[in-house]
């Protein structure tokens, strides 16, 4: 009979989901950097890769805490994201409305990864992982600032470019 399932399987099982997405978003930045047009969202794509090498770090020390290896999982959630994401950079190339849409794609993969690493962090104070949930609450802080400088990017300039023309 099967090992009945606990919320450290879930938490765990969750943690592999993030660990996956992150390292998928890693490789994912660049591209939109290539992409955008202005600085500045360039600029924020370069500092969310810095912070993403970090992240990913994090991830790894919780699995060290758990005594498990950092393995991910896939994502579908993450896939479908990036996949939308990419069929904005092809369908408005060239056009001032890119950067309009890169910005709501890099605000659906932070959506995404608020609301996980939200979730893990109070798994992780309900198991008693007070470290882990230290590390995870690190990252949640940072998603949501980067979520809160996206916004400001598309309310200060991207937005208004992309309607202008």
């Amino acid at each position: 009979m099967a090992k009945e399932k606990t919320l450290e399987d879930l938490f765990h099982d969750t943690l592999k989901d993030i660990y996956y997405a992150e390292r998928k978003i890693l490789k994912t930045l660049p591209k939109m950097k290539r992409a955008a047009n202005s600085e500045g969202l360039k600029a924020a794509f370069d500092k969310h890769h810095a912070q993403t090498e970090g992240q990913i770090e994090r991830l790894q020390q919780v699995f060290e805490l758990m005594g498990k290896p950092a393995r991910g999982k896939t994502c579908d959630a993450i896939e479908g994201i990036i996949s939308e994401g990419e069929e904005i950079m092809d369908e408005f190339k060239g056009s001032p409305a890119l950067d309009a849409g890169l910005i709501s794609s890099a605000q659906a993969v932070e959506h995404y990864e608020i609301t996980r690493y939200g979730t893990l962090k109070r798994w992780a104070t309900e198991l008693g992982m007070t470290d882990a949930a230290k590390l995870l609450d690190a990252t949640l802080q940072e998603e949501s600032q980067t979520d809160s400088d996206l916004t400001k990017l598309a309310e200060g300039s991207a937005n208004k470019q992309a309607r202008a023309k």
